[in-house]
């Protein structure tokens, strides 16, 4: 049911994404091209819940070499208190394991009762600490910047 993602799931996973309210896709990495290139730097970490022959769950889960980081965790409200979840969680951080990372990240949206009960109640922290920022890099951002 939980196995590594590749390409040929994107499809899948893109309507996954689509189809959960609240998720936000504002970035031209989420595209085929964009998870794509993730997928060639993170081969073994990112993956996939399948169930009934479509995509219920999926993670992005990439690293630097020192930190990584879970991207995009989701799953389908259709399978949800199942235990898809905990299975794609685990089976990332297996594989950072592997990669020997052992700092772990994500951001969690603030309105996600599910999904922020989870991380609290399998002994994630969240950080108060630490300010999120977002800048999107396109031409007339970044000439607006460095023209300050």
């Amino acid at each position: 049911m939980v196995r590594i993602m590749t390409i040929e799931d994107y499809d899948g996973v893109y309507a996954l994404w689509t189809k959960i309210r609240g998720f936000g896709l504002r970035s031209v990495d989420d595209s085929r091209e964009g998870v794509e290139r993730f997928l060639k730097r993170n081969p073994t970490t990112s993956v996939v819940a399948v169930e009934d022959n479509k995509v219920v769950g999926s993670i992005l889960c990439g690293h630097d070499g020192r930190r990584g980081c879970l991207y995009h965790v989701c799953v389908d409200e259709d399978y949800r208190r199942r235990g898809i979840g905990r299975a794609m969680v685990g089976m990332a951080m297996e594989a950072l394991k592997k990669e020997e990372v052992s700092k772990v990240s994500l951001i969690a949206f603030t309105k996600n009762d599910i999904g922020n009960a989870f991380w609290n109640t399998i002994g994630w922290t969240k950080r108060l600490d630490l300010n999120y920022y977002d800048f999107v890099l396109n031409e007339k951002n970044i000439t607006a910047f460095i023209g300050q």
